[in-house]
This record gives C-alpha cells, sequence and structure tokens, in this order.
C-alpha cells in the first residue's frame, strides 16, 4: 500500500439497501493503489468479479473473504440507520455513507483525498473536493464498483440476518427487510418494529 509518486488511489465506491422498507442503507467502498486508470480497471485478481446482485449468496461470501483476505485492496463500509434515514431523508444518509468511507480509507492509507479518483454507482455523490464519476451501471462495468457492491451487500445482509434473532414475525432472513409481498403482509399483522423506516411504511400502516 506504499504509495509513490505517480500512483494514485482509484475507489470503487456503491450501495445497497436504497429500497428497503427496514434496516440501514449500507455503503461500500474497495481502494486500490495504481499507478493508472487501466491497471486499476484491468486487475487481475478482480477478473470475473460481477454485480453483488448477479451473484448467488454463496459466490458473493466467497468474494467478500477473499477481498478482505487481499492485501493490496483498503476496504471501508459504513452503514447508517433507519433513525438518520427517517429523519435526514435517504439522499442525506447515502451522502454522510460515502464521506465515512472515503475518510477511512484516507486514514486507513495514510493520504490525501487529492490522489483519490473516486468511481462511483451513478446515484451517489462524493464531495466536491474529490476527483469522482459516477457511472451508469457501474457495478456492472467497473469490478472496483462491483468490488465495493459485494461489500455492502454481504455486510448489510448479516446485519438483516442477526436481527432477524430479536424480530423473527417479521422474516428478515429471508428478505433483508425490503418489500416483498409477504413482508407488507407480515407489517399489516404486527405493526412496524423498531427497525423499520417509518417514512418508508406510511402506506402500509
Amino acid at each position: 500500500k506504499r504509495m509513490t509518486r505517480k500512483a494514485e488511489v482509484y475507489i470503487g465506491v456503491d450501495e445497497v439497501g436504497r429500497g428497503p422498507l427496514a434496516g440501514p442503507i449500507t455503503v461500500g467502498a474497495v481502494a486500490l493503489v495504481v499507478s493508472g486508470r487501466q491497471k486499476a480497471m484491468s486487475d487481475k485478481f478482480l477478473q470475473g468479479i460481477r454485480d453483488s446482485k448477479k451473484l448467488t449468496p454463496i459466490k458473493r461470501e466467497a468474494w467478500y473473504a477473499a477481498l478482505r483476505r487481499e492485501s493490496r485492496f483498503t476496504i471501508a463500509c459504513v452503514s447508517v440507520s433507519h433513525t438518520i434515514i427517517d429523519k435526514k431523508g435517504l439522499s442525506y444518509a447515502a451522502r454522510f455513507a460515502v464521506v465515512r468511507c472515503l475518510k477511512k480509507i484516507s486514514q486507513d492509507l495514510k493520504v490525501s483525498g487529492d490522489r483519490f479518483q473516486v468511481l462511483l454507482d451513478a446515484g451517489l455523490y462524493a464531495p466536491l473536493e474529490y476527483r469522482q464519476e459516477r457511472i451508469i451501471k457501474g457495478d456492472e462495468k467497473i469490478p472496483l464498483i462491483a468490488a465495493a457492491s459485494i461489500i455492502a451487500k454481504v455486510t448489510r445482509d448479516k446485519y438483516m440476518t442477526r436481527i432477524h434473532a430479536k424480530y423473527p414475525q417479521y422474516g428478515f432472513i429471508r428478505h433483508k427487510g425490503y418489500g416483498t409481498g409477504a413482508h407488507i403482509v407480515l407489517i399489516k399483522k404486527y405493526g412496524m418494529s423498531d427497525i423499520h423506516r417509518k417514512t418508508f411504511c406510511t402506506r402500509i400502516v
């Protein structure tokens, strides 16, 4: 991770949990120190990686573990709670998580943000002081963004699986808080739990 003068930090950023009726929004960021965009795009380790939505849970877990083991990657992941989403809105929550991820990577690598090239899936924004590119379907086109999507997805799914033990009646282990038909039926039956997004459930209860 030691940086030469020519090296830059390329960071893929993606989020999961924008649409669920319960639980947090989670942003993942995966950074790679390289001397040039082409090296970041063609990193051999990331060959074959895919957007988290197009992987089975087993393959997502395998990629998650592999990314965590690979010391060349610096990883950050931040979740913002349903409470903040209700109070401040989803856009604020997503921006806040992106900022926290970038600050963590800067601290871990001990470099300033002016060395960053931030590659975001469209819909996400980094603060203006960062060089950034927002890419439509970035999680399908850019390996580092796909990696970030996997980090975010597995992290959020693990949380929703854990929280299922506290609220088993809602079936979070199955739908992870998304608004499936079965989930909506259970909200109507039991009302909202402490982790439901009140602003997302106004038409249900």
